[in-house]
């Protein structure tokens, strides 16, 4: 139980349903002005209260620093851009949490992402949630398969007003609680600032694609590509193209299909269900919320495999993920080169 609408009533479901359920909160963050643990974890405890259920906190922040933190920090150091939301889920919520909830005897392992699950013969298939605008399988791409059979998405199947609706019906005193924000557990804090608090400022040049010197920056590695804002240069709008990490330049431009891919390296693909067939044709999305597109994928010896759009797509990022999809169905997600 995150302190959020979602898993409040995630609970409040199961509980409704017959299960036995026990309400946890992870504490993975404590550090900065923007981060809300403190008032996460009393609206956790508020709502399982509500419920009359036990209640428990586990501390995850050394975990978390080493498998999220210091992997985005690392990320960004070495020019790519990492996502860290999905590694939260992939590392923490179920991985870490996951595994231990197991070894303490529980049956199956509840949150409130908006995602569906429906058994297929002898195995399970993760969907796209009912409301597509929080449909949160994007994020849940590198999790384990084999921990599907014992994880319960409650919320998946509901619309957000829905949602909102019922903890309002049973009284949840987080009930309108506004959604989180921000770097997962971290709260709503600029990506640009909090690198800054972690990563030393580096000045180096800012230069158009024709190698023309536009102006400086304080550091490649706090740019993302595709990125408009923020760059400081008048007469744009300008965008990221490329991070030249070795020289520390930052190339923009002030047009758009100097931002669009044809062709986009996948690799560490995490399967849920591989296609049957090579090259494939299946739909991607390159960044959360984004509408999906239909894509030829096309996987080479080496775990490498090459995703061809069928339109051009804008501000494709290294380090951050190709998730792909055969219609609702989550079928894998890689890192992007």
């Amino acid at each position: 139980m995150s302190g959020g609408v979602d898993s409040s009533v995630a609970a409040a479901l199961l509980k409704r349903d017959g299960f036995d359920v026990v309400g946890v909160y992870m504490k993975c963050w404590t550090e900065g002005v923007a981060c809300t643990s403190q008032d996460d974890e009393r609206s956790a405890r508020l709502a399982a209260d509500h419920l009359n259920i036990p209640f428990y906190t586990w501390n995850f922040l050394k975990e978390y620093k080493e498998k999220v933190v210091d992997y985005m920090l690392k990320g960004y150091s070495q020019g790519i851009t990492p996502n860290p939301d999905i590694m939260c889920n992939k590392e923490i919520k179920f991985g870490l949490f996951y595994d231990r909830a197991m070894k303490l005897g529980a049956d199956y392992v509840a949150t409130g992402h908006y995602v569906r699950k429906e058994k297929r013969g002898d195995s399970f298939a993760l969907l796209k949630g009912k409301d597509p605008d929080k449909d949160q399988s994007y994020f849940l791409s590198f999790i384990r398969p084999s921990v599907l059979a014992s994880l319960i998405f409650p919320v998946g199947n509901h619309l957000k007003s829905e949602v909102r609706a019922y903890a309002k019906k049973i009284g949840l005193p987080n009930a309108e609680r506004k959604d989180s924000q921000g770097i997962c557990f971290v709260g709503k804090v600029e990506m640009g600032d909090f690198l800054r608090e972690h990563i030393p400022t580096q000045e180096g040049d800012i230069v158009s694609v024709d190698g023309k010197l536009l102006g400086k920056h304080d550091g490649a590695f706090y740019y993302t590509i595709g990125q408009r804002e923020g760059i400081g240069l008048s007469g744009g709008p300008y965008y990221v193209v490329q991070k030249e990490f070795k020289t520390n330049r930052l190339v923009v431009s002030t047009e758009m299909k100097d931002i669009l891919e044809e062709e986009i390296t996948v690799k560490d693909i995490n399967w849920f269900s591989k296609p049957t067939e090579n090259p494939a044709k299946v739909s991607a999305k390159f960044r959360y919320r984004q509408p999906d597109v239909e894509v030829t994928i096309d996987c080479k010896t080496g775990g490498i495999c090459i995703v061809k759009p069928d339109i051009p797509q804008r501000a494709i990022t290294p380090g951050q993920f190709a998730v792909l999809y055969q219609n609702e169905t989550l079928i894998g997600g890689g890192v992007i080169q």
